[in-house]
């Protein structure tokens, strides 16, 4: 049973949590399996590759923890006689766990930034190559 449960596509569902109660908010995720891996889009807007931190932990758990840094509040506090009335911005913090497929290689995963998207690649492994069938003889004995 468990082995039905947990080879089910429902166990990415289940396992792809955000993890907003331990820290931060949830990044918005895409999730999409080609031939040759699994590609996750991120939405990291306003971060940077410095900002993003992409590992791997027991079991095939994909985590991705993102902050950004107060920059503009932190100028504006330098000058003299600036009153912030509202700071709802602030610095945006994220994470998100992931539980990988055990077709996957973990050493070959890659991760990129550009226009606010966090793109992970996670390479597959190839498929096994199936026996041939072939004749097994019969005999009266063991």
């Amino acid at each position: 049973m468990a082995d039905f449960f947990f080879g089910s596509p429902f166990r990415r569902l289940l396992h792809a949590r955000p993890l907003a109660a331990d820290w931060g908010t949830a990044a918005a995720m895409d999730w999409v399996e080609t031939p040759t891996s699994h590609v996750l889009r991120i939405n990291v807007p306003g971060l940077g590759k410095d900002d993003v931190k992409v590992q791997v932990e027991e079991g095939n758990v994909l985590t991705v923890r993102g902050a950004g840094k107060e920059k503009e509040k932190e100028e504006e506090e330098e000058k003299e006689g600036v009153v912030w009335h509202v700071a709802e911005r602030g610095k945006p913090e994220f994470a998100r766990a992931v539980a990988l497929p055990e077709n996957v290689r973990v050493d070959g995963i890659r991760a990129g930034v550009e226009n606010g998207v966090l793109t992970v690649v996670v390479p597959k492994e190839p498929a096994p190559a199936r026996p041939k069938p072939r004749p097994i003889a019969v005999s009266s004995k063991l």
